[in-house]
């Protein structure tokens, strides 16, 4: 196929649930062929496959730890021989753990939430710089970086070091934008809130968004689709100067 007639190749982590999931099924819609990594649910990645297929897009569900360089390369390996380039990469995997107080933080399980939600992402953009940056050959490219309202907030009581690893993350996109600006690159970053996703049943709160919606202004939570539609806004050429920026998503908490 003519590249110029290609879909462009979106890749989402984390991409069988919640936000990713939405986001793979509305950049389908929107026209891309998807990319998706997972870890465990493979039942779910295939399912959001198939979705993106139904709407005679490209799919290709990947299991990929993104805290793991040699996993993070076979992913990428894996889009260069089905599509051979990517357009834009959203940072979406990440974990959270139980609520805990700071004083009773395991050291295992800092490591490893720093390990996927702030090392995996950079990880995945070294991967996407060396196939999007015009320095080495590229055609351009963008970046989304999913955060937290918690970075802003650091989540007292519940999980500081998740807040944390959000907050590394911002740093991260603010340097990274600045590095690769005019090598055809936009890096961005999105701040979901309180989104109704499975992520809170690993906090120990399933019902976390329905107990806290009141402290959100505008009375509610937010669905995937509300922060998946920010997040290829941003990927999109509607917000082609725009780099280094922060989008909340979080009915204004």
């Amino acid at each position: 196929m003519d590249p110029v007639l290609q879909a462009p190749l979106i890749l989402i982590t984390g991409g069988s649930r919640g936000i990713g999931a939405a986001t793979a099924r509305l950049a389908a819609a929107q026209g891309y062929d998807v990319a998706i990594s997972f870890i465990s649910d493979e039942s779910s990645a295939l399912a959001v496959a198939a979705d993106v297929e139904a709407v005679g897009r490209q799919a290709l569900p990947v299991r990929a730890d993104s805290a793991d360089p040699a996993q993070v390369a076979r992913l990428f390996a894996a889009i260069d021989r089905k599509f051979g380039r990517i357009d834009v990469l959203v940072n979406n995997a990440a974990i959270i753990a139980q609520h805990s107080r700071v004083a009773d933080l395991e050291f295992q399980r800092m490591q490893h939430i720093f390990a996927v939600n702030a090392i995996g992402p950079i990880l995945c953009a070294q991967q996407a710089e060396k196939r999007m940056s015009f320095r080495h050959n590229g055609r351009g490219g963008a970046v989304i970086n999913i955060s937290s309202a918690s970075a802003r907030l650091g989540s007292p009581n519940e999980y500081v070091d998740y807040a944390a690893s959000k907050g590394a993350i911002e740093t991260f996109t603010t340097g990274f934008a600045k590095e690769v600006a005019r090598d055809g690159m936009r890096v961005n970053c999105v701040r979901p809130g309180h989104i109704y996703t499975d992520m809170h049943a690993s906090g120990g709160e399933p019902d976390r968004v329905d107990r806290t919606k009141d402290s959100v202004p505008m009375g509610r939570g937010g669905q995937p689709e509300e922060v998946a539609r920010a997040i290829l806004w941003l990927a999109s050429s509607e917000a082609s100067y725009i780099t280094g920026a922060f989008l909340d998503v979080t009915g204004g908490r």
